[in-house]
């Protein structure tokens, strides 16, 4: 089908199909660093949790401190806060605990917003390659005086290629954002988890 379509002078006669390639390598960019960061901070919440409450019930609260905030895992560094201070109840303690949640949830969706974008935005910006590519056929049309059906029908397939460019950047970008969305939301949830699980042992022991 695209055999003998010359790609060069496609990309070189139409601006927006080198938008659309800009828009893919950011998408990929966004997608690799995400994947990778992602990646960095999985650990095992699990062990960590485990770990963690071994220390506080043999009254070793700096070895468990130790323990929290060494972890790659978000519920390290949101559990560790209730060692910053001795009162782990309370307004205090939780607007703590709140204020490492929301640290966490800004390093864990930063440029997720990138990706949204390039849903939206990615299918647009191939419509809009659309209709300059038709105006452009029909204004070929006019120039050279030809009518035929397959002068027309070769200009409009050249055309819809920024809108199957546009589709095929804005399916894998919106997929990838609710992919990571997804995880954010499901690593800050075992984060208070694993936070207040801490804050009950500590209060545990304390008695």
């Amino acid at each position: 089908m695209f055999a003998d379509f010359n790609w060069v002078e496609w990309m070189t006669n139409s601006p927006i199909f080198l938008v659309l390639i800009a828009c893919s390598i950011v998408t990929l960019a966004v997608a690799a660093e995400r994947a990778w960061y992602f990646a960095q901070r999985r650990g095992d919440s699990d062990t960590l949790l485990e770990n963690s409450l071994r220390w506080i019930r043999k009254g070793e609260m700096n070895e468990a401190g130790r323990e929290l905030e060494s972890a790659s895992h978000p519920a390290g560094a949101v559990a560790a806060r209730l060692f910053e201070s001795d009162e782990v109840i309370g307004q205090p303690a939780d607007e703590r605990l709140q204020v490492s949640l929301s640290e966490q949830k800004m390093l864990l969706e930063k440029n997720l917003g990138v990706l949204g974008t390039m849903a939206a935005v990615a299918p647009l910006i191939g419509l809009l390659g659309t209709i300059w590519g038709i105006m452009r056929a029909f204004h070929s049309m006019s120039l050279t005086g030809s009518t035929s059906p397959s002068v027309v029908a070769s200009g409009v397939a050249e055309a819809l290629l920024t809108t199957a460019a546009g589709i095929m950047i804005a399916v894998p970008a919106i997929l990838l954002y609710n992919h990571y969305t997804r995880r954010m939301n499901v690593m800050l949830t075992v984060a208070e988890n694993c936070a207040r699980s801490v804050r009950a042992a500590i209060l545990e022991t304390a008695k």
